[in-house]
């Protein structure tokens, strides 16, 4: 074709895709099979992440609570028996080691999530930003209970 023909250029064609009839080079197929065992930081962030489903179930058992109460004395008293059990007694045990687990290092994660701290013209340690965190939501927790148990006496 010379540039004084008028008819449009033919539109050329899509190089093919890798493993794509046509194409002799294969793909680039990653093992995705325990991709975080292979490195501790990960192991520790999907453990972090898998206690979500720890939090899932109470807040079930909290619901079923929940329902137990709207359904009356009976139902309630019943709901209570079934937690003073011997089995949901080393299950809420269980619940305490995880959350505890899930909140030591949910905030271990706050400092990498907010913009850097300063103070003094120095920036905040990373770790003083968890322990300052930490204590102030034991803190917050022991208030609450503290009220809670005060309205309740």
């Amino acid at each position: 074709m010379s540039a004084s023909d008028p008819r449009p250029a033919a539109p050329r064609a899509a190089p093919a895709l890798p493993g794509v009839a046509g194409n002799p080079r294969r793909p680039c197929v990653r093992p995705m099979a325990g991709w975080w065992l292979r490195n501790p930081y990960f192991v520790r962030y999907m453990a972090r992440e898998g206690t979500a489903v720890f939090v899932a179930a109470y807040a079930l058992i909290l619901l079923v609570g929940l329902v137990r109460l709207a359904q009356g004395e009976a139902a309630w008293n019943g709901w209570l028996a079934a937690l003073q059990s011997p089995l949901s007694i080393i299950l809420h045990l269980v619940f305490l080691v995880v959350f505890v687990f899930h909140t030591v290092t949910w905030f271990e994660v706050l400092p990498k999530t907010m913009p850097p701290l300063t103070v003094g013209g120095k920036r905040v340690a990373q770790s003083a930003i968890t322990a300052g965190a930490i204590v102030v939501a034991a803190g917050a927790s022991l208030a609450l209970f503290g009220i809670v148990w005060g309205l309740t006496r």
